[in-house]
This record gives C-alpha cells, sequence and structure tokens, in this order.
C-alpha cells in the first residue's frame, strides 16, 4: 500500500498558518476545509487523512482572531439588516401619510373647483354685507 506523503501535513500546517495569520497566497483567507486544502496545494483526500492537523484547525478556529472579525462581521451585518428593515417599514408608513394626503388635497380641490363654478353661475351681483356701526 502506499504511504501517505509526509509533506503533506507540514504543508497543511503552513497553509493553516497563512489563514489564520490573514496572509493567504492561493484562497481567499475564509477559514474553511476547502480553503485549507487549497492553500496547501493538497488533496482533499490528504488532508482528511491529516486527522491531527484537522483537530488543531478545529480548536483554532473558535479562538482566532479571523473568526472573531468574521463573528464582528456577522453581527454588523446583522444590525444593518435590522435597520434595514425598520427603515422600509417606517418607509412604507410615511408612503401611506403622503398617499392619504394627496387624497385630502384632491378632495379640496375638487371642492373648491366646484365652489368656484357655483359663483360663477350666480348672477355676478355682490351683495355687500352690512357692517355694524359703531357708536
Amino acid at each position: 500500500p502506499a504511504t501517505p506523503c509526509r509533506r503533506g501535513p507540514s504543508r497543511l500546517r503552513e497553509a493553516m498558518e497563512r489563514l489564520f495569520t490573514g496572509q493567504p497566497t492561493r484562497t481567499d483567507g475564509k477559514l474553511t476545509k476547502n480553503n485549507l486544502w487549497r492553500e496547501a496545494s493538497v488533496s482533499r483526500a490528504t488532508m482528511n487523512r491529516a486527522t491531527a492537523v484537522l483537530a488543531e484547525r478545529d480548536n483554532r478556529v473558535g479562538r482566532s482572531p479571523v473568526s472573531l472579525r468574521d463573528q464582528h462581521q456577522q453581527e454588523e451585518i446583522t444590525r444593518l439588516r435590522r435597520q434595514l428593515r425598520g427603515n422600509r417599514q417606517q418607509h412604507q408608513r410615511l408612503q401611506q401619510q403622503v398617499d392619504a394626503a394627496a387624497t385630502v388635497i384632491a378632495t379640496l380641490l375638487a371642492e373648491n373647483a366646484a365652489l368656484g363654478e357655483q359663483l360663477t353661475k350666480r348672477s355676478g351681483v355682490v351683495v355687500p354685507l352690512p357692517l355694524a356701526r359703531r357708536e
């Protein structure tokens, strides 16, 4: 049977170190297993056989500054999504107010036009109202 490549685990450890320090050379730098074997330029099978390296990676992922940064970014994304949802709800409320105001304005405009027509249909004679005299 073929013996496993002794160089694989060391390449995986070097690649893992680059990923954890944020200095990847072949990947986007995320701390995924896919990135680990690609960064190390080994096969997925070689990575899967390196159980000690994978256990080390799993232990480090939880306390990595990169994973903390990812966690902070996820929290920020969640906060921004919540804020966006609130802004959309506020926009919808304001749009409803604008629509209601437009309806009232259209009604008042129609009433004003009707009153104007009533004035022009009359004889055109203006009757002055008597002013109260001061004595």
